[in-house]
């Protein structure tokens, strides 16, 4: 039976990407939301697993944008009712304060080519630990564009981290999913982002954006297969 996600787009330039290539690949039906052109939420119990996406909003912009505590409100049921869930920038900063976490600013911006370092925890995961075939070493090469960071919500997981951001990935319970960074990115999506990257940012290399590609489709394939194993109520290998 095919499974059906529901992908939430916040503004035009944060996009899909490997998300949607991803599960497609894997034979799951994949309908985006698009908040930005007025599209509205999915109702509760309408999907099998949902994505929340970036975008250079604030949490706490909630009176310029009617959608944040209804997408907040979205993403606690789901993962009160085990519904698979992955939040990615933004979308893990709802996550988090959806769990009863705080946002704040960073002190800096983390913007471009970068790094994450996988937690000891972080090397255990199903999604991201080396030891399931996820990745080849305890790093992720991944691109980062926030400043704002999360606390970790009581009960969740630590999974990975950067020396200017500590809380760069969690899990709660088995398959909700908050990543800081981006995991998502291919080369059309990067093509879009570069003009719109802050002044002095470092192009984004074409070598190293081919080795994100290939890290996040294998991440995200993880992810999709521990959500369809998990919910059918079977182990992952």
């Amino acid at each position: 039976m095919s499974r059906h996600w529901a992908v939430v787009q916040h503004v035009a330039h944060e996009g899909p990407a490997l998300v949607a290539t991803t599960f497609r690949a894997a034979g799951y039906e994949v309908e985006v939301v698009r908040l930005d052109l007025d599209d509205v939420l999915p109702e509760r119990g309408s999907f099998d697993g949902l994505v929340v996406l970036g975008g250079p909003m604030s949490v706490h912009d909630t009176g310029e944008f009617a959608w944040l505590d209804p997408e907040r409100q979205l993403l606690a049921e789901s993962v009160a009712d085990g519904v698979p869930v992955l939040g990615i920038c933004l979308g893990a900063q709802q996550l988090a304060v959806a769990l009863g976490a705080e946002v704040t600013a960073g002190r800096v911006q983390e913007v471009g080519s970068g790094r994450v370092e996988l937690t000891v925890d972080g090397r255990r995961d199903p999604v991201l630990g080396p030891e399931y075939g996820g990745l080849a070493s305890t790093s992720i090469p991944c691109v980062h564009w926030h400043r704002d960071t999360f606390s970790l919500p009581d009960g969740a997981v630590h999974l990975a981290a950067t020396r200017t951001f500590p809380h760069q990935a969690f899990r709660y319970g088995e398959v909700a999913y908050g990543l800081q960074f981006h995991v998502e990115v291919d080369e059309a999506l990067a093509a879009a982002w570069e003009p719109l990257l802050p002044e002095g940012t470092p192009r984004l290399d074409e070598r190293f954006l081919s080795e994100v590609d290939a890290v996040g489709r294998r991440v995200l394939a993880r992810f999709a297969a521990l959500s369809l194993a998990t919910t059918a109520g079977e182990a992952i290998r």
